[in-house]
């Protein structure tokens, strides 16, 4: 459902730019450690900003609205729901230079939501934070996670759900993740994550959550992957990790044939684990899974234990840091727009 603003609280008074980039970047999402929901909250999330990787896109005003590039249709419902809801006569001209591929577990519908939300926001001068358009665009039902990396970086607890649905799961922590550390991805192009009506289906046939295994991954991620994080311990936050991992990936087995949605993914992160990664597990639905190395050389140690293997073969690999910030909002003069009107800006450049 689309809200509709305020109209006393729909313009700020301040300088508008001629145009605005906005690079959002990825996140995995590394599960949920309270789906029984007893005491009212549910789900609660844990996620990492990813860096190196995110969407970028840029705007300025024009008189309709024009929306082109990757995932334009998308983009292009948002911008009409902002400005729509803000009252907005007029349009905008968006360029989508870089989106995140969608359904596979890096966040790309939150964050090309978000995205453009903002670079409109910031062009027509609307006083919206990320929370407020979020919960205007109908982002973050279950989890606060892209919303986190989107604001902030770096790794991520959200406080769940609120007993009446409504609003935006609240981040509780956010802590640095050690400089060093690497995220190794691996993708399946053969296998999308679900999304939508399925996605709703699939959590509504599933079995409740057991009360003490919820109770068994808070207490994993208050007093030791916290703490392990704080403390920089690689070994201890990855023990945690993998935990947290395996009991969700069992719990949702039955809406995705098994423990992880690509059995090709599943296979690689086996021989990972067995190999001395610090983690493994699945971000979101998948099919991207996901291992933890120490450092770039522990990385680049535990690939090439896959690479003797025909596992990779049907599968993409790519090693990443996090991200320790958000989003990066740049406003554009006007010759810089016509610099770039004839071709894409680099979208890795944040």
């Amino acid at each position: 459902m689309i809200r509709t603003l305020a109209p006393s609280t729909s313009r700020s008074t301040a300088p508008a730019p001629a145009g605005v980039r906005v690079f959002a970047p990825a996140r995995l999402h590394l599960g949920f450690f309270d789906l029984h929901g007893g005491l009212g909250r549910s789900f609660g999330s844990l996620g990492v900003a990813l860096d190196g990787l995110g969407t970028v896109v840029r705007a300025r005003r024009a008189p309709q609205l024009r929306v082109q590039g990757e995932q334009a249709v998308r983009a292009r419902g948002v911008a009409e729901a902002l400005l729509q809801a803000a009252g907005i006569r007029g349009g905008a001209e968006v360029q989508v230079e870089q989106a995140l591929p969608e359904h596979v577990g890096l966040g790309s519908g939150t964050q090309l939501t978000l995205a453009v939300g903002t670079a409109l926001a910031r062009l027509f001068q609307l006083p919206l934070d990320t929370r407020a358009l979020a919960l205007l665009l109908d982002r973050g039902r279950r989890s606060g996670i892209g919303i986190g990396a989107f604001d902030q970086g770096g790794f991520l607890v959200d406080g769940g759900r609120e007993p009446t649905g409504g609003g935006v799961p609240p981040l509780i922590s956010r802590l640095p993740v050690p400089a060093g550390w690497r995220w190794i991805l691996l993708f399946d192009p053969a296998h999308r994550g679900l999304s939508g009506g399925a996605e709703k289906q699939a959590f509504a046939a599933l079995p409740r959550f057991p009360e003490r295994q919820a109770e068994r991954l808070c207490r994993l991620v208050l007093m030791q992957m916290l703490p392990a994080l704080a403390e920089a311990d690689v070994d201890a936050f990855g023990v945690a990790l993998t935990e947290v991992q395996d009991g969700v990936g069992d719990h949702f087995a039955p809406a995705q044939n098994g423990r992880y949605a690509s059995a090709a993914v599943g296979e690689a992160l086996d021989l990972l684990r067995r190999a001395g990664a610090a983690a493994v597990g699945q971000t979101s639905w998948g099919p991207t899974g996901f291992a933890l190395a120490s450092s770039t050389q522990h990385a680049q140690r535990l690939l090439a234990e896959l690479q003797s293997t025909p596992v990779l073969r049907s599968l993409h690999s790519r090693v990443c840091a996090t991200r320790s910030e958000g989003a990066r909002v740049e406003a554009l003069p006007d010759e810089l727009h016509a610099l770039h009107r004839g071709g894409a800006m680099s979208a890795l450049h944040s």
